[in-house]
Parts: structure tokens; sequence; C-alpha cells
């Protein structure tokens, strides 16, 4: 009897990887969460890193609120008009470049305090979306999937959205990462070589932006931040190289969100906030290996 307890024990793993494969072939939905986590995966643990870095994180958390502006609006003007191509991903896009530019743009033009722009924007882009979600006819919207997110609501639109959108932030990372690392630690550097670090760090903002667009459907508007910050920080502490901080980011990044789609499907979890959740802890403990 013990040894038959003993083997069911230890084939239940074994058979809830199995039946979480089934799934993944069977149901269109799970195939598209889990592409759209790899991809993203990839995307975030690149730019998180820069994020980091650079200390930007609150101006990110700024830009992840306001593309609620852009939700909204892309979910009104298509019920109201019909007009088809304006998706909830598409509006996205829009407010989280605008709300980029204009922290950027106010910040380096007008030397007006960042932590006043990142307050207005966050705040007026929160109360923009809602307005327009309010007055969006038909059915009512599921904010909730919007604030914390629902990776269990990928479609195959969303996917080969995400798939192009991380193709063009790499591309740009790729193309560019030597004045982006440049512009992270040491913009006089930079100016001194004839480089705008004003344009760089816009780009940085942007790509930033973009990632954010990306995060929304995994962890939602509220608990995105943590996705692009806690891979990144939690690689600083255990590699000291940019190239190597990014690669392990991209690892735990990539277990995060399949780990915890697998874990979380299995304990019929949230996957968001489970996530989260998962990530902070591995933060937390990194803080006891680096004292090791």
């Amino acid at each position: 009897m013990i040894a038959k307890l003993a083997i069911t024990r230890e084939t239940i793993p074994y058979a809830t990887m199995i039946e979480f494969l089934e799934t993944v072939r069977d149901v269109p939905v799970i195939r598209y969460a889990l592409l759209a986590g790899i991809v993203s995966s990839l995307t975030y643990g690149v730019v998180g890193t820069f994020v980091v870095t650079r200390r930007i994180g609150y101006i990110a958390a700024a830009i992840a609120h306001s593309i609620l502006g852009g939700i909204g609006a892309a979910i009104y003007f298509n019920r109201t008009y019909d007009i088809v191509l304006l998706t909830p991903m598409l509006g996205a896009i829009v407010a989280a470049v605008a709300s980029a530019l204009v922290i950027g743009c106010i910040s380096l033009k007008f030397k007006e305090r960042e932590d006043t722009i990142i307050s207005a924007v966050w705040a007026g882009g929160m109360g923009i979306g809602l307005l327009f979600l309010h007055h969006t006819p038909g059915k009512g919207v599921n904010l909730e999937s919007y604030l914390f997110g629902n990776i269990l609501l990928t479609s195959k639109g969303d996917v080969i959205a995400t798939c192009v959108l991380g193709l063009v932030v790499l591309g740009l990372v790729a193309l560019f990462y030597h004045k982006l690392v440049a512009v992270c630690f040491d913009e006089e550097f930079v100016q001194l070589r004839d480089v705008s670090s004003k344009t760089y760090y816009l780009l940085l903002l942007v790509l930033t932006g973009i990632c954010m667009v990306l995060l929304v459907r995994v962890a939602g508007i509220v608990l995105s931040l943590a996705l692009i910050i806690l891979p990144a920080a939690t690689a600083c502490r255990l590699a000291r190289r940019m190239w190597m901080i990014m690669l392990v980011a991209v690892g735990l990044s990539t277990m995060y969100n399949v780990g915890g789609l697998v874990v979380s499907f299995q304990l019929d979890q949230p996957t968001g906030p489970f996530v989260v959740v998962v990530a902070c802890m591995l933060y937390g403990l990194s803080f006891l290996l680096k004292k090791s």
C-alpha cells in the first residue's frame, strides 16, 4: 500500500505536465497564451534591463496606467463608429508611445520635474480611459481583464501583434544597443561622441511603452510594472555585464510566464497575479543567495 501511494505521488507531476501539454495541443486559447508569454518574455527581459539600469521604473508605471486611455478610446470609437481596425491593442500602442514622448519631451525641453509629469500622465490616462469606457455603447467592458490581466484571453491576432512588436523592439535594441547602454550609464560620454543622448533617451522610453503594452495582457495595467522590473532586478543581483543581465532576465521572464501558466492552470489560480507573486518571492530570495 505504501509503495502504491509512493508511485502515485511520483507520477502526479508527470501526469500533470502531460495533461497541460494535451491542453496546449487541443485548446487554442492555452496555446496562444503560451506563445504570447514566451515571445513577450524575450522583449521585456531585454528592455527591463535598461529600465532598471536607467532607473525609470516609475515612468514605466505611468506609461502602463496611461494605456487605459488608449484602450478606452479604441473600444469607444470601435463600437460607436464601427471602426473594425481600431482594436484595444492598437489604442494601447498609440497611448503608450504618446505618453512616453510627452514625459520625455516635457522633462527634457521644459526642464519640468519628472515626478509631476509622471503623475499627470498616470492619472490623466486612466481618467480618459474610464470616461470613454463609461460612455461606450453596448455590452459593458470587462475592465478587470485590463487592470489585472488575463493571458487566457489572448487571441491569434494578439499573438501575431506580439510577435511583430517583439521583433521591432528587439531589432531596435540590437541596432542601437551601444548607444542605449551609454545613455543608461553616461549621457555626457554620449554627447562628447556627437550623439544626441536625448534622442536615444526618448527611444528608450518608446521601447518601454511598447513593452508595457505587451505586459497588459499577461499581468494587467496594475501589475505589469512588476514583470518588467523584477526579472531584471533579480538578474542584476546575479550577473554584472549588461548582456549577461539581459540573458538572465529573459530566462527568468520565460520561466515566470511559462511556469506560472502551467502551475496556475493546475491550481486554478489567476495567471497574472500568480506570476507576479512568484517573481516577488524569487527577487527576495536573490538577496539571500547574494549574501551567501
